[in-house]
């Protein structure tokens, strides 16, 4: 008999059935999510040659804002970064997250900010 997959194992059965598809490059790195409660964690990733380019996350926030906020300010700092490593395009990795919520709201700022995906 299958054994019922609790929410946690059907994300990360989407995101492997998303990362076998979706590869980042030096020149177009694949941008990954993943998201808890509280936080938001973006990394900028060649997978190539297995290197993390840039990460931004919203521990490094001490101020007591939204979440919502949080991604905003997470979607600067990554921006920031990818404008000094000369990045206009990405591959976009929601990890296995729906499109809604601070996942839509992050690529959302994103693309306002200049990144093409």
């Amino acid at each position: 008999m299958k054994k019922k997959l609790n929410k946690i194992e059907r994300r990360k059965r989407r995101h492997k059935r998303i990362r076998a598809k979706i590869k980042g490059t030096s020149e177009r790195p694949r941008l990954s999510i993943y998201r808890t409660n509280q936080h938001i964690y973006v990394q900028l990733i060649d997978d190539v040659s297995g290197h993390t380019l840039a990460a931004a996350s919203s521990l490094n926030i001490k101020e007591k804002i939204s979440r919502k906020e949080k991604v905003k300010r997470v979607a600067s700092m990554i921006l920031s970064e990818a404008e000094k490593l000369g990045i206009k395009k990405i591959v976009f990795d929601r990890s296995g997250y729906s499109y809604k919520g601070r996942v839509k709201m992050l690529a959302e700022a994103l693309r306002e900010g200049g990144l093409n995906f």
